[in-house]
């Protein structure tokens, strides 16, 4: 509710009570004459001091007109009880004044008006007062059922899809949604259908609502916005209706887009939960499945929605034909939070020392949200200090308050309780220093924030989202460090090692349970979800294991952090006096970086990787190193990775190479124009014309007609192994390659066409047919690599030799 509306409503609130006691006033017939005490108008009837009196039997009051005043009042009037009026105007009538009587004609339906008509006022006040508060909207007091969405007008704030960064797929996406709404025949041209729904998921604070907002700066049609809340609230069958309303809304302005944040609030699973089921919010969620897609058209009207919680909504509103695309939008990666960092540090100061990219790099796992909050904290930081610039000091005080909270200055400890902070911290950097599969430690504190003493904190140099047994274990070591200190060098542990042992539980609980990484207990997931039943989820918690499994796994899990216990214990041992020289280090700096740390643990060496279990059975690794990716051989031949971009088609015309164009061969055109189908062997991606296509590998400079190939064909995959059994450039096309293994068995130069070439001759091939069905990736067997013939990288054939 709005400034206006409020002001608005104050006034009419004030004009209602302003004209109930004008009405009361002017009925009010006492206001001439002077109150006083029963008695005294007695006695001045009796004395005779009475010149008109006005008896009235409605309210039991005499007015009097005094013939000398009294206390200066010459009008005075009285109350007196109705069961003395018979008295009173006896007495009136003795003083011999002049008297008037106004008697009680009114009927039983007028007393009650009069006796019911405040109340009626007071009840219509209360009744648009609520309205009001609830939203009533357009249709006023009876507005109930009026939808809330709000039309986005030119007038507002917009934003496009150039103020979101680190969400390139979500806004490609979404980008084309907007290009349908305002380029549709290209679309209809090709029998394409836009989405009716978009569900945008992901956890908190990574742009769901950001890029809704771009959508809306950007579609150029009718934007309606509302919450999952605003449809559901005292009133029954009120979320229907907006539902009802909200969607004939968006028909009258078709084509329009439809935005619903935190769909969950009424798009929570049907049926059973804690307590029942809601049937007011399952009303609702059945109207917007009807409108979503039922009989009825809503042509031109997109849905968007956003929810964190996908997982608690109805297996019906995620169907195809009601969202047909649900799109992730997760935390960024690196290149997405450089980008994210870039956005939100226009238009601050910041100083030249300060390096975006390598705030990137420190902050893995931060959501938009929180990269945004960062520069805004070390902007106030700024401010806070006077100074003029953003420097790379606040950028790193801003991360730490982001992730730990604000320092806590005014905590004072005592010096043997700092000695501990000092040598816990140690330890966790010493024993993950010493493990080989662990992130590298970027910065170790033992300044308070927020709920903890200090902390070690590893970052790691790549994202990642995969972690090995190896990876685990030393997770599970450094968990371990700080409490394996406190033992080793003040004889007992402490308080402080609580989270790093609820931490080490829940890895190696999972470890055991949900990834299969006990020997003993197998590849096998004990537990499954059960469910939260106040979310519609049954309410079942029975386990999936026996209680000897149940026995088993907590000895498992007992076992795993022994083991780890175990292992900080012998790291700790052994550079025991590299520990005391970190603590030392700590108690007179407090805060040591990565390369303080590299200075001081220049002699540790990395442990030797540990499982702490290799029961493989007759399952033996193999010593066989798997194969290399195309970055690791690119960056062993000391080549640029990634490659550069594909040389353009102008380019290659006029290459060294330059061969036949489409159509110089007999019999076909070539390279064909029509892509052939996928077969087994072939690549998936391939076959599109005019999509992007990767690099083949070859050499700089190389060209060649149609190249690199538009796709792969039957039997046949990528460079080495094209359309019909070969590839266009190392086997080619019918079974050969257009240069030393041609068309029809044959090449153009060295190979003709039907078994001889049209300048030197040559027999054909003993085998020149490439091998069906090449797995992807790997060349054919025969027709391979400018010879036809075995594929074994033999030498270009000589004049007329045709590949022999």
């Amino acid at each position: 509710m709005n400034r206006k509306t409020v002001f608005r409503n104050l006034a009419i609130v004030a004009v209602i009570v302003l004209a109930i006691w004008g009405w009361t006033v002017l009925r009010d017939g006492n206001r001439d004459y002077k109150a006083v005490d029963t008695s005294v108008a007695m006695t001045q009837l009796n004395i005779k001091n009475v010149d008109e009196v006005q008896i009235d039997d409605r309210e039991q009051t005499l007015r009097m007109t005094l013939k000398d005043p009294v206390n200066g009042d010459k009008k005075i009037s009285s109350k007196y009880p109705a069961q003395t009026t018979e008295e009173v105007f006896d007495r009136v009538d003795a003083s011999g004044a002049v008297y008037q009587t106004n008697v009680n004609k009114e009927s039983f339906l007028m007393q009650m008006l009069i006796f019911i008509l405040p109340l009626i006022l007071l009840f219509g006040l209360f009744f648009f007062v609520m309205s009001r508060m609830q939203g009533g909207g357009k249709g006023g007091v009876m507005g109930f059922g009026k939808s809330k969405a709000k039309e986005l007008n030119k007038d507002m704030p917009s934003t496009t899809f150039a103020d979101v960064a680190g969400a390139d797929e979500a806004v490609e996406e979404l980008f084309e949604i907007k290009d349908f709404l305002q380029n549709p025949a290209r679309y209809q041209a090709l029998g394409a259908k836009i989405p009716k729904g978009v569900l945008l998921f992901g956890p908190p604070g990574t742009g769901k609502t950001l890029l809704a907002r771009a959508v809306a700066g950007e579609a150029g049609v009718p934007f309606f916005t509302i919450s999952g809340s605003d449809f559901v609230e005292m009133f029954v069958g009120v979320g229907a209706s907006r539902v009802r309303d909200m969607f004939e809304q968006a028909k009258k302005n078709s084509p329009c887009i439809i935005f619903v944040d935190e769909i969950d609030a009424v798009g929570r699973q049907r049926g059973a939960g804690l307590g029942g089921g809601h049937d007011e919010r399952e009303q609702t969620l059945n109207q917007l499945l009807v409108e979503m897609d039922g009989f009825g058209e809503r042509s031109g009207v997109i849905l968007i929605a956003a929810t964190n919680r996908p997982d608690i909504l109805d297996p019906a509103l995620l169907r195809p034909g009601r969202f047909d695309r649900q799109i992730p939008v997760g935390n960024p990666d690196i290149a997405g939070r450089k980008a994210i960092l870039n956005v939100h540090a226009q238009g601050k100061p910041i100083d030249a020392d300060a390096d975006l990219d390598g705030l990137a790099k420190r902050t893995p796992g931060m959501s938009g949200a929180d990269l945004a909050n960062v520069i805004n904290e070390a902007a106030l930081l700024a401010a806070r200090e006077n100074r003029t610039s953003i420097t790379a000091e606040l950028l790193e005080e801003s991360v730490d308050r982001v992730v730990g909270g604000p320092r806590r200055k005014s905590r004072i400890i005592s010096e043997h309780e700092k000695k501990i902070v000092a040598y816990h911290e140690g330890g966790h950097t010493l024993a993950a220093w010493a493990m080989p599969d662990l992130d590298p430690i970027y910065k170790v504190t033992i300044l308070a924030r927020g709920r903890t003493g200090g902390h070690a904190l590893a970052v790691p140099e790549q994202d990642k989202d995969l972690m090995t047994r190896s990876e685990m274990i030393a997770r599970l070591v450094m968990a371990m460090g700080g409490r394996a200190a406190e033992e080793l060098v003040f004889h007992e542990p402490t308080t402080g090692a609580s989270s790093d042992i609820d931490q080490a539980t829940k890895i190696a609980r999972a470890m055991v349970t949900e990834y299969g990484m006990s020997a003993r207990l197998g590849a096998v997931r004990y537990g499954q979800e059960q469910g939260d039943p106040f979310l519609g989820r049954s309410m079942g918690a029975h386990s999936d294991y026996s209680a000897e499994i149940a026995g088993e796994i907590d000895d498992e899990v007992r076992r795993l952090i022994e083991a780890a216990h175990t292992e900080a214990w012998a790291i700790l041992t052994e550079y025991r006096d590299i520990l005391d020289v970190l603590a030392t280090q700590l108690l007179e700096r407090e805060t040591l970086t990565r390369k303080d740390l590299e200075k001081i643990f220049d002699k540790v060496e990395k442990r030797p990787r540990i499982t702490t279990f290799n029961e493989f059975g007759e399952r033996t690794p193999s010593d066989k190193p798997p194969v290399k990716t195309p970055g690791e051989l690119a960056k062993e031949r000391g080549e640029p990775w990634p490659p550069e971009p594909p040389r353009s088609p102008e380019l290659a015309k006029v290459g060294p190479h330059a061969g036949p164009g489409p159509g110089e061969l007999p019999g076909q055109q070539y390279p064909p124009q029509t892509p052939y189908p996928q077969h087994q062997g072939t690549p998936q991606q391939g076959g599109a014309p005019g999509g992007t296509r990767p690099d083949y590998g070859a050499p700089a400079g190389w060209s060649a007609p149609g190249w690199p190939p538009t796709g792969g064909g039957p039997n046949g995959a990528g460079s080495s192994g094209g359309p019909q059994n070969g590839a266009a450039h190392n086997g080619g096309y019918q079974n050969g390659g257009y240069q030393n293994g041609g068309y029809q068995n044959g090449g153009y130069q060295n190979g003709g066409y039907q078994n001889g070439a049209p300048s030197n001759g040559g027999q054909p091939p003993t085998n020149p047919y490439g091998q069906p069905g090449s797995p992807y990736g790997q060349p054919p067997t025969n027709g391979h690599h400018n010879d036809g013939h075995d594929g074994q990288n033999d030498q270009p054939p000589s004049n007329g030799q045709n590949g022999q």
